[in-house]
């Protein structure tokens, strides 16, 4: 049975292809769709409330992932001891879920100026 994932969604509205201009992805899948807050979320898991949402980092392990990284209503601390982060792009083999490790293991730049984005609370199966 496929578990749950409650974050936000980058809404289709204009915001997600703002940012792929500004930010082109790098490897060869383009990935660009949600910030995560809990994994193992049941159907009945209630979505995450709204939040104020910047962009003020990016993380790239120079080989085939990049993520950019995301504060939450002032943090970029995700409960479970993770990071706040779109996986941005992938290249050939790597996983969305590897932006943790990456950001873990190699850390990440931040930016000179954080660009505040509009999220949409969301549960998606996984």
């Amino acid at each position: 049975m496929a578990g749950y994932v409650t974050g936000w969604k980058l809404p289709r509205n204009g915001e997600r292809e703002r940012l792929l201009e500004r930010f082109p992805p790098k490897y060869e899948r383009t990935i660009a769709d949600h910030v995560t807050l809990q994994t193992g979320a049941t159907e009945d898991t209630p979505l995450p409330r709204d939040v104020e949402a910047r962009i003020v980092g990016h993380g790239d392990d120079d080989d085939s992932l990049e993520c950019l990284v995301v504060e939450i209503d002032g943090t970029t601390d995700r409960p479970d001891g993770s990071t706040y982060h779109i996986t941005w792009s992938l290249g050939e083999g790597r996983r969305a879920r590897e932006s943790n490790d990456v950001l873990r293991e190699r850390g990440w730049q931040r930016l000179d100026r954080p660009i505040p984005i509009e999220l949409e609370a969301a549960k998606f199966k996984w």
